[in-house]
C-alpha cells in the first residue's frame, strides 16, 4: 500500500494561525488581522487593558497591546488566586508553568477559535538540557499546570518536536500539556503532538485529581492520552496520525491510563469519536501503563457512546505495555460504541459493560460534587 505523505505537525500547528513558521514567517500579524476581520479588537469581547473587566483580568498580546507579551509573564504576574488571562491570537513559542499557588486560574482564547491562539514549544524527553542531562517526559511539556481549579477555553496546546528532525534522540516523548491539578477543565481546546500529547495526571500517588475535557480535539500516535488522573472526555475528537518511520502495525495507542489501584475512577470517554490518518487497524485503542514508580497501579479506561473509525484494530483493540501487567487484569471496558473500529468480533478481546454497570460510568459518578459542565 502506498501511504500518503505525512503532514508535518509543525506546519499543521502554524497553518492553524495562518502562516508558515518553518519558513520563518511570523503568524502574529495575520492572526491579529483575522481577529479584527471578525469585527472585534485583539481581545474580542473580553475588554482590554484600557477597559479591563476586573482587576484580576490580565491581557496577553504578542505585539505589546496587552499587559504582557508572553503567557508565562502573565502567569507570573498573577500572584494569587482567581486570575483570568485573556490571550490574543498568535503563536506563543514558549514553555509555561502554572504553580500550585495560582489556583482558580482561567485562560481564554480571545477570538473564541482555538486555532487562533497557540502555545507551542519543541522539547522532547531526550532533548539535552542546558547544564547537562535531558528533560525527561515531564520536563518536555510545553505547558505544565499544577494548580487546582484551572480552566482553559478556546486554546491550542502543542508540542511540535518531530522524530525525523532528531534521529539521534531516543527519548521521543514530547508532551503538549501536563495537567496535575484537581478540578481542571478544558473546553473547546486542541492538543497537538505525537507521543504523549496530553498528560492527564495528578500531583501525587494518593491524590485523585479530577479533570474534565469537553468538545476538545486531541491528536498523536503513541500513548497520546495518558496518566493517572480521574478524567472525563466528553464529546471529544481523538485523531491518530500517519507515521513514516514505521512500515507496519501498530503505529501506536490512543490511551495509556496509569490509574492508582486505590482510585475507583480512571478515564471515561463518552460521546466522542476516534478518527485516523493511518491505514485500517494500525492503531490500538489502549494499553495499560503500570509505571515503575507504582507497580500497584490498575489502569482504568471506559469508552462509551463513541464512534471509532477503521483505524482502530477491532479484533485486538488492547495490548500490553509490559507482559507482567496484562491488559486483561486491568479495568478496561466499553459500552455501546459504534463504527468499524468498535465491532465486537472477538468478545473476549472487548469487555463490555452491562446496562446496570454503565449507570456507574458517567461524568457525574466520576467527578462527584464538582459540576464543571454547568459553568463551562
Amino acid at each position: 500500500m502506498t501511504l500518503p505523505a505525512p503532514v508535518s505537525r509543525r506546519s499543521f500547528v502554524v497553518a492553524s494561525v495562518g502562516a508558515a513558521l518553518a519558513l520563518g514567517v511570523s503568524s502574529q500579524a495575520q492572526a491579529q488581522a483575522q481577529a479584527h476581520a471578525r469585527g472585534r479588537g485583539p481581545f474580542g469581547r473580553y475588554g482590554s487593558p484600557s477597559a479591563r473587566l476586573d482587576e484580576r483580568t490580565l491581557y496577553v498580546h504578542p505585539g505589546g497591546l496587552g499587559d504582557h507579551t508572553t503567557v508565562q509573564a502573565a502567569v507570573n504576574a498573577a500572584s494569587g488566586s482567581g486570575y483570568t488571562l485573556v490571550i490574543a491570537p498568535g503563536t506563543y513559542r514558549e514553555t509555561v508553568s502554572v504553580s500550585v499557588a495560582r489556583t482558580e486560574m482561567t485562560w481564554v482564547g480571545a477570538s473564541g477559535e482555538a486555532r487562533d491562539v497557540v502555545v507551542v514549544y519543541d522539547n522532547a524527553a531526550g532533548t539535552p538540557k542546558p547544564g547537562g542531562g535531558t528533560y525527561g517526559t515531564t520536563g518536555s511539556a510545553t505547558t505544565l499546570v499544577q494548580a487546582d481549579g484551572f480552566t482553559a477555553r478556546d486554546l491550542t496546546f502543542a508540542n511540535d518536536w518531530l522524530r525525523a528532525e532528531h534521529p539521534g534522540i531516543s527519548g521521543t516523548q514530547a508532551v503538549a500539556i501536563k495537567v496535575q491539578g484537581d478540578r481542571s477543565a478544558f473546553v473547546g481546546c486542541r492538543f497537538l503532538g505525537h507521543q504523549d500529547t496530553l498528560y492527564a495526571d495528578s500531583m501525587a500517588l494518593g491524590t485523585f485529581a479530577r479533570q474534565y475535557y469537553r468538545d476538545c480535539y486531541v491528536e498523536g500516535d503513541v500513548d497520546f492520552v495518558f496518566g493517572r488522573a480521574t478524567a472525563v472526555y466528553e464529546n471529544c475528537h481523538f485523531r491518530t496520525l500517519i507515521r513514516d518511520d514505521l512500515t507496519g502495525a501498530p503505529y501506536g495507542f490512543v490511551f495509556a491510563p496509569s490509574t492508582a489501584g486505590a482510585n475507583p475512577r480512571g478515564y471515561l470517554v463518552t460521546g466522542g469519536r476516534i478518527s485516523s490518518e493511518a491505514p485500517d487497524a494500525y492503531y490500538k485503542l489502549a494499553r495499560p501503563w503500570v509505571p515503575s514508580s507504582d507497580t500497584t497501579a490498575r489502569p482504568m479506561l471506559t469508552v462509551r457512546g463513541t464512534r471509532m473509525s477503521a483505524g482502530i484494530d477491532a479484533v485486538e483493540p488492547y495490548t500490553n505495555m509490559s507482559s507482567g501487567f496484562p491488559w486483561q487484569d486491568q479495568r478496561f471496558a466499553e459500552y455501546r460504541n459504534t463504527g468499524p473500529g468498535a465491532v465486537v468480533s472477538v468478545p473476549e478481546n472487548r469487555p463490555q459493560l452491562t446496562s446496570a454497570e454503565a449507570r456507574s460510568h458517567t461524568r457525574e459518578a466520576y467527578l462527584g460534587d464538582w459540576t464543571p459542565w454547568k459553568g463551562c
